[in-house]
């Protein structure tokens, strides 16, 4: 094909640099979000589904779903709550066939302890910078998720 104008050539270069940044940010997010869980004794999952049962609106099939990931994994993780006392499980005033999950007080404060650790990192790392530029980072931040999505639903 035809050479690329110079100008082209540095787009290209500058969108494969922020790809890179991109992609060492997601790592690094990961790879706090474990650190926190761990703080507390639990795994990135557990995390997830103490989070969502605190909400008190639980349902494990609409978890699942949102998560995209299997009902017999979100089960699997509820026995492990289950099993350390983190989490109880009823069956459901207003209908039989629900079970309805509330987070025991162990679970409650395993999840404040993660809660407070994780404000810890966002008061030390987010609260300093430039509330603009971060700010500016969101709003370019959901303009390349839309972007991302627009082109991923095309395939």
């Amino acid at each position: 094909g035809k050479p690329l104008p110079m100008a082209n050539k540095l787009r290209v270069h500058a969108a494969h640099e922020a790809i890179a940044q991109l992609t060492r940010l997601s790592d690094l997010f990961q790879e706090r979000r474990e650190q926190l869980a761990s703080s507390a004794g639990l795994t990135v999952s557990q995390w997830s589904l103490l989070e969502e049962i605190s909400t008190e609106h639980f349902m494990p099939s609409m978890f699942a779903q949102n998560e995209a990931t299997s009902r017999a994994a979100v089960s699997k993780v509820i026995r492990q709550l289950l099993d350390r006392g983190l989490v109880q499980v009823a069956i459901s005033q207003v209908d039989g066939r629900q079970r309805d999950y509330a987070l025991t007080p162990s679970g409650k404060s395993v999840l404040e302890k993660v809660r407070a650790e994780r404000q810890k990192a966002i008061d030390a790392v987010w609260l300093p910078l430039d509330a603009d530029a971060v700010a500016h980072f969101t709003q370019f931040s959901s303009l390349l998720i839309e972007r991302i999505e627009r082109f991923a639903a095309k395939k």
